[in-house]
Order: structure tokens, then C-alpha cells, then sequence
């Protein structure tokens, strides 16, 4: 057994990059997006070819494996291991160069698909391969894999667009593999030369044929080409340092066919017949894995059958061509280029969402690329189906359908030793199955743990034996990915879910969609990372401390990881204690992002919040928690003092507000916002109370509306009137005793024992993970609203991230008690109290673009669809920036978050505030967003009730 701190050591000395041994290195690449996980020794980020040979050669001299990793998302788990990880994605993430002319790009192995994608589109090209992970899949890891994606009909697969290979072999040698035997290492052809009849009648013709080493590609008439007999190897044979790949003619205009059928086997049987109109796509999905309100013709199954043209109307008709040959329920051409986007969006998150079944539970890869002819397609997913059926599994299958490749999660029980057992029995199988129908146990994502101890059901023995003597002559100590697709380990081995805690742990939040179990939250991440995307458009938010950061552990998918290791406690060894995860969650905005924008569903946000409860358990907190964890409390006081005056006078002192600052534990760098001098609720009373005769409707009063920006709520109180409804504030009155009879009426005695109060959502003790204290204060909000959910009268939250913790946060949090469900189907926006009941009111005419950004709560709970059509209506043009200001609530002003802050604000926020028209009303309905803009860029934005209201009182 080799001496790990001579290993390390060794390493240090040898590789200029980065050495990481740490817990957290460790368990941030014990998994990828497989059923699997390994634990490694550390993490190497090589900083070029010298560094992966140096770390190549001291991992041999200490008997140690090495596993090159690209982007993580290798859905059968062959980006695992037990040795020595080569991260890539680090340092070695370049585009070295692009040539127009010639159609090709020399790229380094960690530069993500899109990065290339980008650089060849100003040419009009393009690379053809593009995997549903395209915004953060590395090309390394395509190689690695021979990844197609949608558009392989008309591109083929990674292979049939790779042109030469650099590589280090394990044993140092650096190798240049091309056609015509270019690159071979001694002894490949003599190998190859022995076998030229197994290689000739051994390998079934697919266009997915990815299982296995493509030794095939050896054969003189397909030009001895050893470049692609390296694609799909799944780093076991050398280690890919540079690659030439080819780039092909982009078409200047596209169009969409959507084909609607009955059921996913129709639209199967179908596909093949749509090949010979030369499409770039036909992809197919069933009802089970669309969203609720898709846009999509009738049917209950659909094919995606994109066309390409130098012109629109070129593309369109193609299109009309492929829907007048097909046999369809009904059918569908879109050339909008966002329409076309918005659905990819729904097939590229199938990866995601066909995690979970329609009932909620869990589904798993396993069998997620099996391949046939596609003109088998149809009487494949019959039997496939039939075959699930007799073992009592579910899953909907979707995927490449011209290719006759599918994609599939199925609802194993990995968590139980009868499950697992059904598991395998059920793999076996299907692999026979497989290859009843002429196909291919992998069509995409390669072999890995998964399938490749099933290969001899595919090739026969001999074959599989020739597969590892191929790898003996490219790597004959055995060094790269062992266990992987020769002398493989067993399938239902090492698989991630055996770690975890067999019983509920004892949590706060009632985490409903996962019956309750913080494990099952945590199991929600399989990988598939995007997450990792370092740019977004439209109104995405996740993750913006990944894209200001580029760290992994400051991913959502890295957050989740560590939680899977704190739980396991084999990494991760402190519990809730843990500083790794301590740490992984500081920069955490608390976004929400991920709600929304992570295909299953991953909420950091709540993750976040019960770490820190439990972390911080019976501990002293940081003073940020204190100081903006309690902002209620301390405003609330200033306002009883009428002390605000004196506040702002001392916090423009510069010594006296760096002290401040300091105690409380708020960054430098930022100022602290001035009090009101009047609360929203002192002007309320001052002006009278309610007036008009409309319906009821309840403004909350929120802690930065009442005391940090009145004036909002003034401007809102001015538009509902106007809208003709009548407002109110909720009661300040909690009775001293309980009810009586029929538990609302109360005793004369309760009314001359009442409390005062306010109402409070809690979004600052939740975001602090201060969760006993947002009990106490949402208990004490649910007794003042009593009289109010006694009512019809609807709930106006003005502050985005106060309506989100009302919806989500108060009945997730209080799970036992109903009353919090009930306030939560109260709470509606500005926007939409407007549209459900003032539905005929007009609002004033303002004609003028607008710019700013959708806050990120607003994004990932309450939508925004409301907002865009209040906008429209009232002249506003214009979309509003996705992302995240930054600020966040109190995290932009806790010490060392100030970097990372301006960083996410400069992601999104500040460039459409830079490049806005003229004359553009900068809009941004939370405080924290109007508190960056004025920070950093002195620009003062302003909610939508502030605009409104300014446009009515100037007629």
C-alpha cells in the first residue's frame, strides 16, 4: 500500500499546477452523473502536457491509478475513481486555434463545447456533436466518450469529427494518433493485423456503436485510423492533451417540426422513415416528460425534426416537407428562433426531470443509451417496455430516435439489497435484449460501470479479450481508469446511494416533495451540472457564484456533493460540524436559482439554511448573522425611538460606521443604507387608513418597505387605489388567550390581554438558518392573520424575496401547522393582484423601454409572467436581465462576500444597465437590487409600483 504523504509529496514537487488532497477535493469527484461513486486519494489540475506526464509518472512509481475527468457529467460512471484525478477543466480549457478555411480547431480537453461553439459561430461553423451538457460537457470528455447529441443524423458523433489526437500513454511516451497508423504505439498493429477477421464480421453496423474500444477503425479500408479507435476509450488507454477536430457548415436559418403521435412507439416506428429527407435532428420525447403548458401540437408523444437552409423560408419548407411525408396526429413548424430555443429547452432537461416519475419518485441511469437500428426502434421500446413491466420498473423513454438510440431513467430501488438485486437481474436482461435487436448496450455515454461487465453478452468472449489486449499494449501496468470497459467491476457495485443514512435525519424543514428525508433532497443531484454553465440567458439565475467563481465547490452540484459526503461520513467526517460544507455554502447567495433553473429540482437555498441551523446549534454565530439575521428587530427599535435621524447622522460618520461595520460583521467596502425618516405604516396612519369601496386586498408591510424604502409602498398603496381596490394593512393585534367555541371567536377577556405585533415572513432568520427564531416569528404572523385567512382578501407582498419566503419557506418551515399553507395560496405579487382582481383596470401609458433585472426569487418561485403583461400594457418595452444582483439579501454585505458580489452584479445586472437605451426606466422590485445599482453603478432603480404611480400623478 503506498504512502499517501510520499505520493503527495511527489506530486507537489513534480506538477506546477494545483495538488489537492483535501476533503473537499476529495468529495467533490467521488461522483459524476452515474449511479456510482469512488472515493480518490486527491486532485491534480495539470497545467499542460508536462504536468500530465509528471503526474503520470509519479502516480506509476507509487502503483497508483489516474482518471482524467472533463466536466463531470459521464452518466455511467467511468469519471470515478479510486486513485488520482486529472482535472482539466482547471487550466488546460483552451481553444489553441481555429481555421476557417481549413474547417478545424485545435482544442485542449477542458474547454467546454460551448466555448468552441462560440468561437466557430462568427464563421458560420459549428461543431456537429452537441450533447444535452453542451454548456458544460469538455471536449476531452466527449473524445472520452464519443458523445453525439441531437444532431447526429446529420454530424455523426464525436469520432466521425475528430482529425488527430495528443496524447501521454501511461508510461510517458507522447503519442500523435491520426490515420494511416500514425501515433500507434509498438505493438497495436501486430495485434491488429492477427484479428483482421473478428475485426471484419465482429462489430454490429450501428450509427451509435459506442460500447467497447473501437478497434474497427484499424481496418486498412477504414484507414488504420487510431485517432478514432481512441474515441470512447474513456481515458483507459492515454491521455488526450490536445485535439484537431473538424468543424462543419452551420445552415443560416433553421426550422423546427414538431410531429405529434399517439404514443412514443409511433412516433419510433416514424423516425426512420424521416431520415432520407436529410434532417438535422429527429428527436423524440412522450407526454410524461413535458411541462404543463408546452407549447406543442396534440399528442401524446412528439419527434423534434430540425432543417437547415441558407434562408427561412428554405428551412421552413424542408420542414413542410418532413410533416407532409409523415403520418401524423398533428404537427407543428416554428422558425421563431426563441420558440425553437424554448422547446430544445424541454428536451435538452429531459435529462433531468425524467428523474423523477410523475408520482415523485426517483429514477435512475443505469440503461440511459442502449442503441438499435433504427428501423428496430419501434418493436425495441415494445419489448423494452414489456420487459420493464415483468419487472415491475417504470420509466419514459425518449431520446435520438433517428439514431434508434434511447434515453431512459427507470425507478430501480438502489437503496435496499432486493432492489439492487432486481437491479442487476434486470441489466442482464436488457443487454440481451439489446442484442436480440442488433444493437448496442451503449449509444452515447460509453460503457463505464454501468455496462461493460455486460460486454461479452454483446461481443462474445474472444472480442472482449481482444478488447483487453488492446489495453495491455496502450497501457500495460494498468494505470488509467482500471475497472472500466476490460476487467470490469461488478455493475451493482460502489453505487453512491449504499453510504447514506438508512434512517430520516432529524431536520427543520419539512421537505415535502421528498417525503420528508433530507437524504432524498440531497439525492435529487445526479450530476448532470447545469449548474456549471459559465453564462445564461434569458431570465436564468443558477448559479451565480460558479460563474463568478469557476470553483466547483461553489456549484450547486459541488454544494450537493459535499452534503452526500457529510451525510456518509466517510470524506466528510464532521456532520453538521463540517467546515468543508461550512465553507462550500458561504458563497451561496441563497439565489433560489436552483429551485427553479436545475432540472430536478435541487434547493440549495433550503439546504443551505438547515446546514447552517444545525452547524451553529447551541454555538456562537457569526456577527453578520446577528446583525442582519435580527434586521427586523433593530429597525423595528429605530422606529419605536424615532431614532432614524440619528442613525443616518451616525453612519455617515466614517469612523464611527467602519466600527459598526466591523461589529457587525458587514464588508468595508459597503455603505449602510439609510432609515427612513417615516415608516411606511406612520405615513399609512397619518393619511388615515383605508379608503374606496373596492375589494379588499392586504398590503404587507414588509421590513425593507416599512423602513428602508416607504416609498414603495406609498406608490403601491396609490396604483391598487387607483385600480379601485380598497387596501388594508394586516392586524397588529394577537389576542392574549385562545378562542373559544368556534375556535374564531374570542373571549372579552383575549381582547384586554392582546399583544401587539407585526407581521413578519421570517426571510431573515431563514437566510441566517436561524429556524427556531423564524418559527417563532411566522407562529406569531399566523396568529396576527387569523382575521385575515378568515377572509377571501388576498395577501400584496411588494418585496420579492418576502413573497417567495411566504410561498415557500413558512409552509415548508411550519409543515405541522395548516395555517401556513393557507397564507402561502394567499400571497400574490403587485403584478398579479392587478391582473386577478383589477382585470378591466388600464394602467397609464409610460411608451418607454425599460432595462434592469428580474429579481431571482421572483424568478425561481413567483414567475414573472404577471409582470411582462402589467408591463406591456403600460407602454414598458423591453425584457429584463436574468442572474443575480449579487447582493442577495444580506450575504453582498457580509464581510468577504464583497468581491464576489460585485462579480455576479457585473454578470448580468450592470451590463443591461450600461447598454440600455436612453431614457430607459431602470426597474428593480427588490431592495437588495436597488441597493446594488446605487452602490455600483449610481443609478437608482425603482419598483413597478414607484413607475406606475409616478405616471398617474402626471396624469
Amino acid at each position: 500500500m503506498t504512502d499517501h504523504r510520499d505520493l503527495l509529496a511527489g506530486l507537489r514537487a513534480a506538477v506546477r499546477g494545483e495538488v489537492d488532497f483535501t476533503a473537499t477535493a476529495r468529495a467533490l469527484t467521488t461522483m459524476d452523473a452515474s449511479n456510482y461513486r469512488r472515493v480518490p486519494l486527491g486532485v491534480v489540475a495539470p497545467r499542460d502536457a508536462d504536468d500530465v506526464a509528471a503526474a503520470l509518472s509519479v502516480c506509476r512509481t507509487h502503483g497508483v491509478p489516474v482518471v482524467p475527468r472533463g466536466g463531470g457529467t459521464s452518466i455511467a460512471g467511468q469519471a470515478t475513481g479510486t486513485g488520482v484525478v486529472l482535472d482539466f477543466t482547471r487550466h488546460m480549457n483552451r481553444l489553441l486555434s481555429l481555421d476557417p478555411e481549413a474547417r478545424t480547431a485545435v482544442v485542449q480537453p477542458g474547454l467546454v463545447l460551448d466555448r468552441l461553439q462560440e468561437a466557430a459561430a462568427p464563421h458560420g461553423l459549428r461543431f456537429g456533436p452537441d450533447p444535452s451538457t453542451h454548456s458544460r460537457c469538455t471536449l476531452g470528455g466527449m473524445i472520452g466518450n464519443n458523445s453525439c447529441g441531437s444532431h447526429s443524423v446529420a454530424w455523426g458523433t464525436t469520432a466521425d469529427n475528430v482529425r488527430g489526437l495528443t496524447v501521454v500513454t501511461p508510461r510517458g511516451e507522447r503519442l500523435r494518433p491520426g490515420r494511416d497508423w500514425s501515433g500507434a504505439p509498438a505493438g497495436l498493429r501486430d495485434l491488429v493485423d492477427g484479428e483482421l477477421a473478428r475485426l471484419r464480421t465482429g462489430f454490429p453496423d450501428l450509427p451509435r456503436r459506442i460500447s467497447g474500444y473501437a478497434v474497427d477503425a484499424l481496418l486498412p479500408e477504414r484507414g488504420a485510423d487510431v485517432a478514432r479507435s481512441l474515441c470512447g476509450s474513456e481515458g483507459t488507454l492515454g491521455v488526450l492533451t490536445e485535439a484537431v477536430v473538424d468543424l462543419v457548415r452551420a445552415p443560416r436559418a433553421r426550422a423546427l417540426a414538431v410531429l405529434a403521435y399517439a404514443d412514443e412507439s409511433g412516433a419510433a416506428q416514424a423516425a426512420a422513415g424521416l431520415l432520407p429527407f436529410g434532417p438535422l435532428t429527429v428527436e423524440g420525447m412522450a407526454a410524461d416528460l413535458v411541462p404543463s403548458g408546452a407549447d406543442l401540437p396534440r399528442g401524446g408523444a412528439w419527434l423534434f425534426v430540425e432543417t437547415g437552409g441558407d434562408t427561412t423560408a428554405e428551412a421552413r419548407a424542408g420542414a413542410e416537407r418532413v410533416v407532409r411525408a409523415a403520418d401524423v396526429l398533428d404537427a407543428l413548424v416554428i422558425t421563431d428562433p426563441a420558440r425553437q430555443r424554448a422547446l430544445w429547452r424541454v428536451r435538452e432537461d429531459a435529462g433531468g426531470t425524467a428523474t423523477r416519475m410523475p408520482d415523485g419518485a426517483e429514477a435512475w441511469p443505469g440503461w440511459e443509451d442502449c442503441a438499435v437500428p433504427p428501423a428496430r426502434l419501434g418493436a425495441y421500446l415494445r419489448d423494452f417496455r414489456a420487459l420493464m413491466a415483468d419487472h415491475g420498473l417504470r420509466g419514459t423513454p425518449y431520446g435520438h430516435f433517428g439514431d434508434g438510440c434511447i434515453h431512459v431513467r427507470i425507478d430501480f430501488d438502489l437503496l435496499t439489497a432486493p432492489g439492487v438485486a432486481r437491479f442487476r437481474r434486470f441489466s442482464e436482461e436488457l443487454a440481451d435484449l439489446v442484442v436480440a435487436h442488433g444493437g448496442s448496450l451503449s449509444g452515447e455515454h460509453g460503457d463505464g460501470r454501468a455496462r461493460a461487465e455486460l460486454l461479452p453478452r454483446m461481443y462474445g468472449a474472444e472480442t472482449v479479450a481482444l478488447f483487453e489486449r488492446v489495453k495491455g499494449v496502450w497501457d500495460p501496468d494498468d494505470l488509467l481508469n482500471p475497472g472500466v470497459l476490460v476487467r470490469p467491476a461488478p455493475l451493482d457495485a460502489d453505487l453512491r446511494f449504499s453510504v447514506l443514512p438508512r434512517e430520516p435525519v432529524d431536520v427543520a424543514f419539512g421537505y415535502p416533495a421528498d417525503g420528508g428525508d433530507f437524504s432524498a433532497a440531497v439525492r435529487r443531484c445526479v450530476g448532470v451540472a447545469t449548474c456549471r454553465t459559465t453564462s445564461v440567458s434569458g431570465p436564468a439565475v443558477m448559479c451565480p457564484s460558479f460563474r463568478a467563481t469557476g470553483e466547483e465547490e461553489h456549484s450547486t452540484r459541488g454544494r450537493a456533493r459535499l452534503l452526500h459526503e457529510m451525510l456518509a461520513g466517510e470524506v466528510v467526517t464532521g456532520g453538521w460540524r463540517s467546515t468543508e460544507v461550512r465553507d462550500a455554502l458561504d458563497l451561496c447567495l441563497s439565489c433560489k436559482g436552483c429551485r427553479s433553473d436545475c432540472p430536478v429540482g435541487v434547493d440549495m437555498a433550503t439546504y443551505k439554511a438547515e446546514f447552517l441551523h444545525h452547524h451553529y446549534a447551541g454555538r456562537r454565530r457569526p456577527a453578520a448573522h446577528y446583525a442582519m439575521g435580527w434586521l427586523p428587530v433593530w429597525l423595528g427599535w429605530v422606529a419605536r425611538t424615532r431614532a432614524a435621524g440619528a442613525v443616518n447622522a451616525l453612519a455617515s460618520v466614517e469612523p464611527l460606521a467602519s466600527a459598526a461595520k466591523r461589529l457587525g460583521g458587514i464588508a468595508r467596502e459597503r455603505e449602510i443604507p439609510r432609515v427612513a425618516g417615516e415608516t411606511f405604516t406612520r405615513w399609512w396612519r397619518r393619511r388615515g387608513g383605508p379608503s374606496g369601496e373596492g375589494k379588499p386586498v392586504v398590503l404587507w408591510p414588509d421590513t425593507f418597505t416599512e423602513h428602508l424604502s416607504p416609498s414603495v409602498g406609498r406608490a403601491a398603496v396609490r396604483v391598487l387605489e387607483a385600480a379601485g381596490l380598497r387596501v388594508a394593512l394586516p392586524p397588529t393585534l394577537r389576542p392574549g388567550s385562545r378562542p373559544v367555541g368556534d375556535a374564531r371567536s374570542r373571549s372579552a377577556l383575549s381582547l384586554l390581554t392582546a399583544r401587539r405585533g407585526r407581521v413578519c415572513c421570517g426571510l431573515t432568520y431563514v437566510s441566517t438558518g436561524q429556524l427556531d427564531r423564524a418559527r417563532t416569528v411566522l407562529r406569531r404572523t399566523l396568529d396576527l392573520l387569523e382575521p385575515v385567512l378568515a377572509t377571501d382578501a388576498p395577501l400584496v407582498v411588494l418585496e420579492p424575496s418576502c413573497a417567495a419566503a411566504l410561498r415557500t419557506d413558512a409552509p415548508e418551515l411550519l409543515h405541522d401547522d395548516p395555517r401556513a399553507a393557507r397564507l402561502a395560496a394567499r400571497v400574490l405579487t403587485f403584478a398579479e393582484t392587478l391582473e386577478r382582481h383589477a382585470p378591466d383596470w388600464t394602467p397609464p401609458s409610460l411608451n418607454r423601454p425599460v432595462t434592469g433585472q428580474t429579481h431571482c426569487h421572483q424568478h425561481a418561485v413567483l414567475g414573472e409572467d404577471p409582470d411582462r403583461r402589467l408591463r406591456a400594457a403600460a407602454g414598458l418595452t423591453g425584457e429584463l436581465a436574468g442572474g443575480c444582483c449579487g447582493l442577495a439579501g444580506d450575504f453582498g454585505f457580509g464581510k468577504g462576500h464583497y468581491e464576489v458580489s460585485v462579480a455576479c452584479a457585473e454578470d448580468r445586472l450592470l451590463p443591461s444597465v450600461r447598454e440600455a437605451p436612453e431614457g430607459a426606466v431602470v426597474l428593480a422590485d427588490g431592495f437588495s437590487c436597488r441597493t446594488q445599482l446605487e452602490q455600483l453603478a449610481g443609478v437608482r432603480g425603482r419598483h413597478l409600483a414607484e413607475v406606475l404611480a409616478a405616471a398617474l400623478d402626471q396624469g
